[in-house]
């Protein structure tokens, strides 16, 4: 009889990839994958750990099944992720629910551990996070229309405050050549908006073929028929060249929207933060990219409370973000991650820390809002994502926002829209952070 296996997946969407695999390597292997863990033979959690929340997150995940478990209603539970990476053995020790922990080394190991506790084994395993990424397919959980192409793994950027390099390893692209041949049966099989992910998609190519091969990747996902937008994610500053400002100013299917983290903008934080570049660097950059491609919506992730942040250069981050208007942006109070050498540094209170991410949060919200009431007025192109039977509205996104992360855009229409098509949309009004409108009659 088939083992029935339930997913949980946390964290971002190169962790969502990962999750995919898995369930394709058990579904091949004759697995029933369920919607659901309740009910289920075996619940895997793929993790976060990247930052003290997302670890509580998984936590709390786990608690939950643990909770199923008690109640009969689940067999198994194994946990996989960076979660597992940094605390496997404690996990096994402190939380005696769990039958398996896998670390991010050993995704591709999902089948025998499942086999393994389902015959009443407890399991360890460890595997080497260096080695070279496995080509192995997926089972998507993204709506049909859009899904991520994961372009790396890894990372070699080495910023002070960050875990990913000792939970994932060093930056490992693929090739061009598998890239290539996932993304056309992601077209074939419907795909419309592709988006390119990594920790640092900029730096693809560069351990493979010695440069940066970004730019050429994006122009040959281009050609791909099928895709009407391609969406790039986690540019880091100084890996931005003008041919890759070029490629993504020159293609049409490339929506002009850049996810390119930043994190602070203090010359002296920076350099704590081991992160390349200066104030005038990440000035002259973003006003570069204004300059070459219009229209573009920039977003970027900040961290309030690192260590060496006073009240002077916090107030400088506040003005930056004063100044250059970025129009997504996510602020998180600096989280001291063990192992790291900013947690052995002087910090603010933890206190502090949120309070300023907070007001960056305010603060970031007036922008937003005036960004939104420009776009009153003006014709949308919008990817229809479903209907909301109780607000009678259907609901999309246009290039200027990402899946999960910047809303949605509301709009009423007399003739039906089905989801993963494009419609042209009139914006009407700007209420709460979204935007509404409405299809031509």
């Amino acid at each position: 009889m088939a083992t029935k296996v339930g997913f949980v997946s946390l964290g971002c969407a190169k962790n969502q990839v990962n999750a995919e695999q898995m369930i394709y390597l058990l579904s091949q292997s004759g697995h029933m994958i369920l919607p659901d863990p309740d009910g289920a033979d075996v619940a895997v959690v793929n993790t976060c750990g990247f930052i003290d929340s997302a670890k509580s997150e998984a936590i709390d995940h786990i608690l939950a099944l643990a909770e199923l478990k008690a109640e009969g209603r689940l067999g198994k539970i194994i946990v996989t992720g960076c979660l597992s990476q940094r605390y496997g053995e404690q996990i096994l020790d402190e939380m005696p629910e769990v039958d398996g922990v896998l670390g991010c080394g050993s995704y591709f190991s999902i089948i025998p551990a499942v086999e393994r506790v389902m015959a009443g084994e407890r399991v360890l395993l460890m595997e080497d996070i260096e080695e070279p990424i496995p080509e192995v397919k997926r089972v998507l959980t993204t709506p049909e229309w859009f899904a991520y192409l994961k372009v790396a793994e890894g990372c070699d950027n080495r910023c002070s405050y960050c875990v990913i390099p000792s939970l994932r390893g060093h930056y490992r692209s693929r090739t061009m050549e598998d890239l290539l041949e996932e993304a056309r049966d992601l077209a074939a099989a419907g795909v419309k908006e592709l988006i390119v992910v990594a920790q640092d998609s900029s730096r693809y190519g560069i351990d493979l073929y010695g440069e940066r091969r970004l730019p050429e990747l994006l122009r040959e996902l281009c050609k791909i028929d099928g895709f009407r937008w391609v969406r790039v994610h986690y540019l880091y500053p100084d890996e931005i060249t003008d041919e890759l400002i070029d490629v993504i100013a020159t293609e049409e299917k490339i929506v002009k929207y850049l996810d390119i983290p930043i994190q602070h903008v203090n010359d002296e934080i920076l350099k704590r933060m081991n992160r390349r570049g200066d104030k005038a660097f990440l000035s002259e950059l973003l006003n570069k990219l204004r300059a070459k491609i219009p229209g573009l919506v920039l977003r970027t992730s900040l961290i309030a409370g690192l260590p060496g942040e006073g009240e002077e250069e916090f107030e400088e981050l506040c003005a930056f973000l004063r100044e250059h208007k970025l129009e997504r942006v996510g602020c998180f109070a600096f989280s001291p991650e063990e192992g790291t050498p900013a947690a052995m540094m002087e910090y603010p209170d933890t206190a502090i820390a949120v309070q300023r991410a907070e007001f960056v949060s305010e603060l970031q919200s007036r922008i937003m809002d005036a960004f939104n009431d420009s776009r009153v007025d003006t014709w949308e192109t919008v990817l229809c994502e479903g209907y909301d039977p109780e607000r009678e509205l259907y609901y999309g996104r246009s290039y200027s926002e990402s899946p999960d992360i910047d809303g949605c855009i509301w709009f009423a229409s007399e003739q039906t829209v089905a989801p993963g098509s494009f419609v042209d949309v009139y914006v009407t009004d700007a209420v709460d952070g979204e935007l509404m409108g409405e299809t031509e009659e």
